[in-house]
């Protein structure tokens, strides 16, 4: 949109445009927010105020930005402008709202005169048509896109944890490699099925290093529990390098036994520490808020 203030009936020197969005990928948990994508010089360089309106069609309201002054602010692209639930735009605040855009248009000596009006609607119609067409959106990914503004902030989050995971990645990649090493070890060493031998130690790791996971996902670095996985890890995925068909006699016997022996004690003392951890952590949370 592009629209004149008036005053009395009569036409004012101030224009602003508007670029109006709707939709739930323009809803945030405190309010909403519309993404500048490349539109950052167009709205920040405009020489009329550009107004971001979002309109809820739950509540069926308008929640109101002013983006020149909002990107004016900043160095570089934020990427996308917030708009706090306060900021309604109805009856009620329309003269408000006239009120602080024309003083923002006043003090940045934005107010069009009859001479720059023709250029002053040439902008407004470029800010509200958006790109040109060299440099139009590709359509094969306005979808995609869409699912990210919509899902910004849980995706920031997932982005967080895999960059955390990144070590449980890597061992889960050794551990498949050395899948086919563990069971001809294992078939070379004992009399014995080899799968749950070598289940049992993947699983225990993988315990392991998902416990190292969460802890630093909640800002702790189990230092014990990482020295402990990094031992285990060293030695057993080492064995098949040492003894890769298992037949070195009393060497092999004595990893097969303790293959069976950490993972069964292990597992007990992992769980015992991290739940009696967090018992006390609880315990410490009620005694605060009481």
């Amino acid at each position: 949109m592009i629209v004149n203030f008036t005053r009395g009936g009569k036409r004012t020197g101030y224009w602003i445009a508007i670029q109006v969005k709707s939709g739930k990928k323009y809803k945030r948990a405190k309010g909403y927010a519309i993404p500048v994508e490349d539109h950052f010089d167009d709205w920040r360089q405009s020489r009329i105020p550009i107004i971001g309106v979002v309109y809820d069609m739950k509540k069926k309201e308008l929640f109101w930005v002013n983006l020149t002054e909002q990107l004016r602010s900043v160095g570089e692209s934020p990427g996308w402008v917030q708009i706090g639930n306060t900021s309604r735009l109805n009856a009620d605040t329309v003269h408000g709202f006239y009120a602080e855009v024309a003083t923002y248009a006043s003090g940045a000596r934005m107010r069009i005169r009859a001479g720059s009006q023709e250029e002053a609607l040439t902008e407004a119609v470029r800010a509200r048509h958006g790109l040109d067409p060299e440099t139009a959106p590709n359509p094969l990914y306005e979808g995609l896109a869409e699912f990210v503004i919509r899902h910004e902030e849980r995706l920031k989050v997932v982005r967080k944890d895999l960059l955390r995971s990144f070590p449980v990645q890597i061992l889960v990649f050794v551990m498949l490699w050395e899948w086919p090493r563990q069971i001809r070890f294992v078939e070379g060493s004992a009399d014995m099925d080899p799968v749950p031998w070598v289940l049992g130690i993947y699983s225990f790791m993988l315990l392991m290093a998902l416990t190292i996971f969460y802890e630093f996902r909640a800002g702790r670095f189990p230092r014990e529990t990482w020295r402990w996985l990094s031992l285990i890890v060293g030695n057993f995925l080492w064995i098949p390098i040492m003894d890769p068909d298992g037949d070195r006699g009393w060497w092999g016997t004595f990893w097969i036994w303790a293959g069976i022996i950490v993972p069964l004690v292990g597992i007990q003392i992992l769980f015992l520490s991290f739940v009696r951890f967090a018992r006390d952590r609880k315990k410490k949370q009620l005694q605060s808020d009481t």
